[in-house]
Parts: structure tokens; C-alpha cells; sequence
């Protein structure tokens, strides 16, 4: 702790309205007494003196003190703590995942789509203090989840998405164009996209190279992952056997991934499997965090409602003696 500092240190000037109020007081006090001419005092010296005799200033007192303590609330007294390095704040980050058809291959356990948000959900877990939001994209994209620190309710709307719920493709620059919408307006010290997907755009309006050009117009660096593994993939196919798997090519279109991380000043990383995905995520995290340990701040934290509360209560405490126990007493 550092101190006690004041956000509007111009309410002090209300403390000289204290000045006519004892004024006023003395001025009352003075006039209220009587004076009978006596020949000597001594006879008198010890009648009328109570301790109510002695406390008689003791309410105006406690007003005045209960008035000077809500002007110092009135001020906005804020402690502040000592200066730290931060390691993790000012990042706001969204996750554009591909819930296209060819997400349920099976080269990932249990598939690509659910082992995407198992990682995710755990990368989101371990970054508390930053800001997250999440976009889906296959046909087209929509926001599932905008940035926000409610982690728990984000992990919730993670765990929600499926496959085909919206129309099946593969819109690269639409998922990459809404994720930038989503940040565009942002301050913080660092934007990131992380975009993950299996396939080739070939849907949308807008071009990957494009939604690209628009995230490096508004800093923000975009990592991008290819999910799949080497060659071809088992997928699962619905027949009038049931649902059978079979091989199917493995198609990312990874020059197009990696012209969206070089334009932007991302990253582009291809994951094989679980482990290697896992491993991606957390070469992520360590990227990011890196870039902001330097960042340094003090925390300031409000006083001003200790001040207003005792305030409060001591000009009531003083009222109440004015008027009941000091009431007759000049």
C-alpha cells in the first residue's frame, strides 16, 4: 500500500463551511446563558455540574466531525498498491472454430470437432484475466459467444456447438471477417484470433487473403491451426448398413493458412493429432504472454465508502444527543 490519494480533491473547499457553522454555535451558546450578580460564587461552585455539564459540546462536535468525514468521501479517497509486473492481462482473444461435416473425422479422438473443444476450453481455463469470445464458421459464421470474462459461461457455449448447426462448407474469410469484427473496437494491448480448420474455403463472400488484410488494418495477429492428419482420415458415412467409416483425404489448404498468419503477424501450425493440437495451444499461450510480462501497472482500489459510512453514522449519533440527552442543556 502506497497511500491514500484523492480523485477530486477540490470537495475539501466544502470543510470551510465548518468555520460559520462553530460561528454560529458559539454565537448561540454565548447568548443562551443568563447572569445573576452574586456576591461570591463559592457557595455555587459545585451545583450543575453533571456529566452532561461536561459533555454539553459533545454533539456539535460529532456533527462536525460526521460532515467532515462525507466531504473526505466526497473527494474519493482511493488507495493504491505497489507497482507489479503483469504476465497475463490486456489480451483479448476469439477462438474461430470450423464445425464443418469433415470436423467428425476420426483421426483425432473422439473426433476433430470435440477434440478442438476439449483443448480450447482448457486453453481458456488457464487464462483468467484475459477477455474471450468464440465465432463458428463452416458454410457461413455466426458469434457464438462475444468477448467477455465470464469464462465459465464461454466453456458452457463451447461445449453447446455441433456439427451442422448452420449450413455445411468451409468459409475461412467469412469465420476470420466476424472474429475481426469482434475485436476491431477493442483497446486491448494485444488482439489475437485463433482460427482452426480441416478443409479449403470454399464458401463465403469474403476471401481469406481479404479478411486477412482487414485483421492486420486493425492489429490484430491471427494464429492459425490446420487440423488433420497426413494422408487421409477415417469419416464417418451414413448408410443403409448404418454409420461405417471410411478413408477419406485429408485436403487443408495450408498455403492459403499460412498467407493469413504472415500477413497479420501470426503463426501457422498443423496438428496431427490430440497430443500434437495440445502442444500447439500451449506454444500459443506462451507466445502471447511473452509479449506483455514487461506491462506495468497500479492498481488503485476506492475508500471513499469507509469514509461515508462512519461519517454518516457518527452526524447521526450526534443529532440523536442533540436531541434527547443534550436537549436542555446550553
Amino acid at each position: 500500500m502506497n497511500g491514500i490519494t484523492f480523485k477530486n480533491p477540490e470537495y475539501f473547499y466544502l470543510l470551510f463551511l465548518l468555520v460559520p457553522m462553530l460561528a454560529w454555535y458559539i454565537f448561540r451558546f454565548r447568548k443562551s446563558g443568563a447572569s445573576i450578580r452574586f456576591s461570591t460564587t463559592m457557595g455555587f461552585a459545585n451545583i450543575g455540574k453533571s456529566w452532561k455539564h461536561y459533555l454539553r459540546h459533545l454533539p456539535i462536535i460529532l456533527q462536525m466531525a460526521g460532515i467532515a468525514l462525507l466531504v473526505v468521501a466526497l473527494a474519493r479517497p482511493q488507495s493504491s498498491s505497489s507497482w507489479e509486473n503483469v504476465h497475463t492481462e490486456g489480451i483479448d482473444i476469439v477462438v474461430a472454430l470450423d464445425i464443418s461435416s469433415s470436423m467428425l473425422a476420426r483421426d483425432f479422438q473422439p473426433n476433430r470437432l470435440e477434440a478442438a473443444k476439449d483443448v480450447a476450453t482448457k486453453f481458456i481455463a488457464g487464462r483468467p484475466n484475459d477477455k474471450m469470445g468464440l465465432v463458428v464458421f463452416s458454410g457461413e459464421s455466426f458469434t457464438q459467444c462475444p468477448l467477455t470474462t465470464d469464462h465459465a459461461v464461454l466453456i458452457n457455449l463451447f461445449r453447446d456447438i455441433e456439427s451442422g448447426m448452420i449450413e455445411d462448407g468451409t468459409a475461412i474469410g467469412n469465420g476470420l471477417a466476424t472474429s475481426v469484427a469482434r475485436l476491431k473496437e477493442s483497446d486491448a494491448i494485444s488482439k489475437v484470433i485463433i482460427l482452426l480448420t480441416d478443409g479449403e474455403n470454399n464458401r463465403g463472400e469474403i476471401a481469406p487473403a481479404t479478411a486477412a488484410e482487414l485483421a492486420k488494418t486493425f492489429g490484430i495477429r491471427v494464429y492459425t491451426i490446420g487440423v488433420g492428419t497426413i494422408g487421409t482420415a477415417p469419416y464417418p458415412v451414413q448408410t443403409p448398413f448404418g454409420t461405417q467409416l471410411r478413408d477419406v483425404e485429408v485436403k487443408i489448404d495450408e498455403a492459403t493458412l499460412q498467407k493469413i498468419s504472415d500477413i497479420t503477424d501470426g503463426q501457422y501450425f498443423r496438428a496431427t493429432d490430440n497430443n500434437s493440437l495440445v502442444q500447439i495451444y500451449n506454444e500459443i499461450d506462451k507466445l502471447e504472454k511473452s509479449k506483455i510480462e514487461v506491462k506495468e501497472f497500479s492498481r488503485k482500489q476506492e475508500e471513499y465508502q469507509r469514509f461515508a459510512m462512519f461519517g454518516g453514522l457518527i452526524l447521526l449519533i450526534g443529532l440523536f444527543l442533540k436531541i434527547s440527552l443534550f436537549r436542555n442543556i446550553p
